[in-house]
């Protein structure tokens, strides 16, 4: 399967941002994308940093957003991954994955399970968390597993995902450094975040792929998030793909063998030699 990739810095606007995303989109599939890739909350800024009610009205276009992209999906003949501020009801607002088929047709939803809450990274404040669960979304290239940035932390998300039959775990993500980080801290807080996804790769004998923001965006305060790039694909024994940099944009087509996870389960069955029946207590915050 051939993935495309799309990383980009905030232009400044939506109507801007959008307009780059979708030229990037066109450029993607006329070079043979099947399936592309968006980063999280790819229309507009990382309005997150601070805690603001008006941000609010950010979801109010979503019906329409969502039909924008379906056009885009249909007029490319993609599988798109997109991330958009739903608007539930009054109130009731979600980080939402939502994926289109190469017909424009949404073939499903996912809403962000896992929710931050920590500096510049105020999302309690804006989004309520999923209640979908991790369930996979069938489109005309196979059953794929979406989750969301701070999702991607978790093994447990990964792993039911895959157990609900899922072919490949992609993540849209939002992550990045303060400036006033030393270095070494840096490197950890990034080499972390790779190491982990990559063992989901390896633990669920699946591809992972990250898609995540590039570009410095100012805080309120006169701080902001500089997002370290560095997207990636795993393919399912772990081995790196591609990996960015963590500077530029990009559009970055990936081959993914997807007869892979078959061969690699065959000689490593992790999944037939879990012992389900001593797991009850995952489900515990803590085991006192």
């Amino acid at each position: 399967m051939k993935v495309a990739l799309i990383a980009h810095k905030y232009y400044g606007d939506k109507d801007s941002t959008v307009k780059r995303t979708t030229q990037m989109i066109k450029e993607a599939a006329s070079n043979g994308a099947q399936l592309v890739v968006l980063q999280e909350l790819h229309q507009g800024a990382y309005f997150c940093q601070d805690e603001n009610v008006d941000k609010f009205d950010l979801a109010a276009d979503y019906k329409e957003d969502k039909k924008y992209w379906s056009s885009v999906a249909k007029e490319c003949n993609i599988v798109l991954v997109t991330s958009l501020f739903e608007k539930r009801t009054e109130g009731l607002y979600h980080n939402t994955a939502v994926v289109f088929d190469t017909d424009g047709r949404e073939a499903g939803i996912y809403r962000k399970m896992h929710i931050p809450d920590d500096p510049n990274f105020y999302e309690k404040f804006y989004f309520t968390p999923g209640d979908l669960g991790f369930k996979p979304i069938d489109t005309s290239l196979g059953r794929i597993g979406v989750l969301v940035c701070w999702d991607q932390w978790y093994p447990e998300a990964a792993r039911l995902m895959a157990l609900n039959g899922a072919k490949m775990l992609i993540y849209p993500t939002a992550i990045g450094w303060f400036d006033s980080d030393d270095e070494a801290t840096k490197s950890a807080q990034l080499e972390a975040w790779v190491a982990v996804q990559r063992g989901h790769a390896v633990a669920n004998s699946l591809p992972v792929i990250a898609v995540n923001r590039v570009g410095f965006e100012s805080d309120e305060n006169g701080g902001g998030i500089r997002f370290w790039g560095n997207s990636f694909v795993f393919d399912a024994q772990g081995v790196e793909l591609f990996r960015s940099n963590s500077t530029d944009e990009i559009v970055q087509i990936v081959d993914i063998d997807m007869q892979k996870c078959e061969q690699v389960r065959r000689w490593w069955p992790f999944l037939r030699d879990r012992r389900i029946e001593a797991y009850g207590d995952i489900t515990k915050r803590f085991i006192d």
